[in-house]
């Protein structure tokens, strides 16, 4: 399967993310609405979708003041998409970012069994649920 990163998202792609987050315990209450104005004010989107489809199979967005900090949040891959190596091209989409380069330090939140997976990014653990990536300038 060959995907491509996007930065702005279709109608049909923000109704794909509505499915994603459904899948979730943790975001399965959002709506298509408060999609739409989360997205609005998210500073940096990054979707991965099917180049032929164009339909979004993973997704992750960073707030930030673009030089001091940076939080990573909803990093998500559609279920039947997971092991295929999209989640490490989402974080290297992100902690990769031109925009971010000047950024202090990245931080997220994540569960215990997820840490070995961003330590790869350059994340140590924090606290028992709170990572942060500390950046050179």
């Amino acid at each position: 399967m060959k995907v491509e990163a996007i930065a702005q998202l279709t109608e049909e792609q923000i109704e794909d993310l509505y499915q994603l987050y459904k899948s979730t315990w943790w975001a399965n209450n959002r709506t298509v609405p408060g999609i739409r104005k989360m997205l609005q004010n998210t500073d940096i989107a990054i979707g991965l979708c099917e180049v032929e489809s164009k339909k979004l199979v993973a997704f992750g967005r960073v707030l930030t003041d673009y030089f001091y900090r940076a939080v990573i949040w909803d990093l998500i891959v559609e279920e039947s998409y997971r092991g295929q190596g999209l989640g490490k091209a989402l974080m290297e989409a992100i902690v990769n970012h031109p925009s971010l380069k000047e950024v202090e330090s990245m931080s997220l939140m994540c569960f215990p069994e997820m840490v070995p997976f961003y330590e790869k990014f350059g994340f140590t653990q924090f606290d028992i649920e709170f990572m942060l990536r500390v950046g050179e300038r």
